[in-house]
């Protein structure tokens, strides 16, 4: 099969198109011809930092780890799935998992779900690792339903699908965004948009909550912002954030009775941890797409398999509004 590989680590011109071996099924696996595959900042963070993050594979590797496309074959074992079902996921691209920019993968039938019906291929690839990232981190929030819930990073990959999904779960949303695209984006989703460039979070926090603060904080941003969403948090608010990577003094947090909670959905991947939870909430995030109350954004481009690595460069852009998906 034909699959864009990465022997060595570094710049976008480190993929390579090559012939390799079509994955056989294993027990409890599906082999699934892709169509498409989505571009997370992940996925640019291992192509650059490699082997420095303990997630990376080995090379050479095989990066990519949303999809959506048919089975192909079953193997032993499997339940859930039969040959020629239309499905999508997130199950590779990490650790010894063969990824998703390839023609095929045999992929844990547990990490996986029928597609939605009315998704196209290119659309459902661009859902699974931020889908699962924003239902997780509403999840872990609780019962939302008439809250105030700010948003940070409301135009972003998870922070799109948070808001309509917060929208679904009954929340009145808040969100910030820098730019008028992403401000604009973020009105058209039902959220207020808050420009986080010309409104201190003292303005805002003043302006929508009356000084109070919001009930629960989803911080799709995090790093030094976790300081920003601390002070934005009501007394004894919830705070999810996605990224935690960062040195942070927690007195804000302390004084104010805050709990935190850090979604890393990378860990039943990782660890072959309960994977069955991802299938479940792609099957549950399905049902609402279906219902017509969460659509993906696509940024307005197109790319090849062979053009993968213009893919990642226009992430890094920080231009695209919406996911970038590449075609198989």
């Amino acid at each position: 099969m034909k699959a864009m590989v990465i022997n060595e680590y570094g710049g976008t011109d480190k993929f390579e198109l090559s012939d390799v071996d079509k994955p056989e099924v294993q027990a409890g696996h599906i082999l699934v011809k892709i169509a498409a595959t989505s571009i997370n900042t992940v996925d640019t963070m291992i192509r650059q930092m490699g082997t420095e993050l303990p997630l990376s594979p080995k090379p050479p590797a095989i990066l990519g780890m949303d999809f959506a496309g048919i089975v192909e074959e079953v193997g032993d074992g499997v339940t859930k799935f039969s040959i020629g079902d239309e499905v999508y996921g997130c199950a590779g691209g990490l650790g010894d998992l063969q990824g998703t920019l390839a023609q095929y993968i045999s992929a844990d039938e547990k990490l996986v779900a029928l597609k939605p019906k009315t998704l196209s291929m290119k659309e459902a690839a661009a859902i699974p690792l931020v889908g699962i990232t924003a239902f997780e981190g509403l999840h872990h929030i609780g019962d939302i339903q008439d809250q105030n819930i700010l948003i940070h990073g409301g135009a972003g990959g998870v922070g799109h699908l948070a808001i309509q999904l917060a929208k679904y779960f009954g929340a009145k949303v808040f969100s910030t965004g820098g730019t008028p695209e992403q401000l604009n984006l973020i009105k058209e989703l039902g959220a207020t948009p808050i420009n986080f460039t010309s409104e201190t979070v003292e303005d805002y926090v003043a302006k929508y909550t009356d000084g109070i603060g919001f009930d629960s904080v989803f911080d799709t941003v995090g790093g030094p912002n976790l300081s920003n969403s601390f002070e934005a948090a009501a007394l004894n608010a919830h705070v999810s954030t996605t990224v935690s990577l960062v040195e942070l003094d927690l007195s804000t947090a302390h004084f104010k009775g805050l709990s935190l909670h850090v979604i890393f959905m990378l860990i039943p991947m990782l660890h072959n941890h309960k994977r069955e939870v991802h299938g479940d909430v792609l099957s549950n995030l399905a049902q609402v797409i279906d219902e017509g109350k969460l659509k993906p954004i696509l940024d307005d481009t197109n790319y090849s398999l062979e053009q993968v690595g213009q893919a990642h460069e226009r992430l890094a852009s920080g231009k695209a509004l919406g996911k970038i998906v590449v075609t198989i």
